[in-house]
């Protein structure tokens, strides 16, 4: 089962070992993007510097982008991202969005929007696929993560998903140790993508909200019925960015403009107090706000969305001058033995005193067998699958 869901159901039954709080902390309880220890570092050869170890490293010969225009009409609920030159990552921002580096991408096609709970039916009804968070976990998915698998009671071992705590001890929550998050999630028995609040919820009048609690193995599985993929992280910031140059948010370096907030995030002080200035206490129909300059919508905050990437702190300081594809392996400090994939855009439990996670710079990471309430993710595709026809989605 998903490593996060499985960690946080162990925390309730007393038998989280010290690697499983671990695992908690990297994964779902610092959703802080770019904190941890330095990565472990690469063999690079002696007296090389990071730019020349880049498989594309030359000086004389600066990329240059394909597919600045379409090849073709736009496939059906998707927009064209010009290939081109921007500079990501942050030299301001935590380590792992250093250094801020100039990055050339070919164009591609994006969906306009994040993967909806009608289209991920959709592909549910013609395929007949269980999400991660619809499977009953077995006790050898526990291996590794505490001493005994045979000790954890049967009882337990239930499909579900991990969700926000509402009802979290105020009075006693305290934020002066790395594990303070612990105290308001917990594992929802019975929770998934058709009940994205646990057993008793139901996304009848969500169909046009964002698919969530879906692992990175069920996106993937969605694009590969769709004909389509997840993006690099490269692509992902570089079409949020909408053109901008050097710009805080999607939408340029103010969160309100004209009296209206700019994206679905958390409005006052995590996890005590939320004000919903924006109108949506967790997730928003897709397109609820202005799209940034490539016409793409929610880019920042409602859902963290999945990329392709393994998860490499370090991965910048030798990432290619062009179309990176992310690193061949992962390494997150917090957790070593914990593979993870780079998730990106921030989501409506994103605050400014918790998260930000809605900087089209921040990076995140997350086990990909894990699902969570307030992730989801969109879909691209390369201008050389033109010809193969995509499934239409609603």
């Amino acid at each position: 089962m998903r490593t996060l869901g499985n960690q946080l159901l162990k925390a309730v039954i007393l038998v989280l070992t010290t690697l499983a709080v671990l695992t908690v902390v990297g994964a779902l309880a610092l959703e802080l993007p770019g904190t941890g220890p330095v990565a472990a570092p690469r063999k690079t050869p002696a007296g090389d510097s990071p730019a020349e170890t880049r498989p594309d490293f030359n000086p004389s010969a600066p990329p240059v982008a394909r597919f600045v225009k379409p090849l073709g009409p736009a496939p059906e609920g998707m927009v064209w991202i010009p290939g081109g030159t921007a500079v990501l990552g942050d030299d301001d921002g935590p380590p792992d969005e250093q250094p801020a580096h100039s990055v050339t991408i070919d164009g591609f096609w994006m969906d306009r929007t994040e993967v909806t709970n009608a289209a991920f039916q959709k592909f549910v009804d013609a395929t007949g696929y269980l999400t991660i968070a619809e499977r009953t976990p077995k006790r050898e998915d526990f291996k590794g993560l505490t001493e005994d698998v045979n000790a954890i009671p049967a009882e337990n071992l239930v499909a579900g998903s991990i969700c926000f705590n509402p009802n979290f001890d105020r009075r006693a929550l305290a934020k002066d140790h790395p594990l303070w998050p612990l105290q308001v999630w917990k594992y929802v028995k019975g929770a998934n993508w058709r009940h994205p609040d646990g057993p008793e919820s139901s996304i009848a009048d969500r169909m046009q909200h964002p698919v969530v609690h879906v692992a990175w193995v069920d996106a993937v599985a969605y694009c590969n019925w769709a004909h389509k993929r997840l993006p690099t992280e490269a692509e992902w910031e570089y079409a949020a960015r909408g053109g901008l140059a050097h710009a805080i948010y999607p939408c340029g370096n103010e969160l309100v403009q004209n009296g209206k907030w700019t994206m679905n995030i958390w409005q006052g002080v995590f996890p005590e107090t939320h004000n919903v200035q924006d109108g949506f206490r967790t997730t928003a129909p897709v397109a609820s706000f202005a799209a940034n300059g490539y016409g793409l919508y929610d880019m920042a905050g409602n859902v963290w969305e999945w990329c392709n990437d393994f998860y490499r702190p370090d991965y910048y300081r030798f990432a290619p001058l062009s179309n990176p594809q992310g690193p061949s392996d992962s390494f997150d400090p917090l957790e070593p033995f914990s593979p993870k994939r780079v998730q990106r855009g921030g989501s409506f439990m994103c605050s400014d005193n918790y998260c930000r996670g809605y900087r089209v710079s921040a990076r995140m990471k997350q086990a990909p067998d894990s699902g969570t309430f307030h992730a989801g993710f969109r879909c691209v595709r390369s201008p050389e699958a033109e010809n193969t026809p995509s499934q239409s989605t609603p």
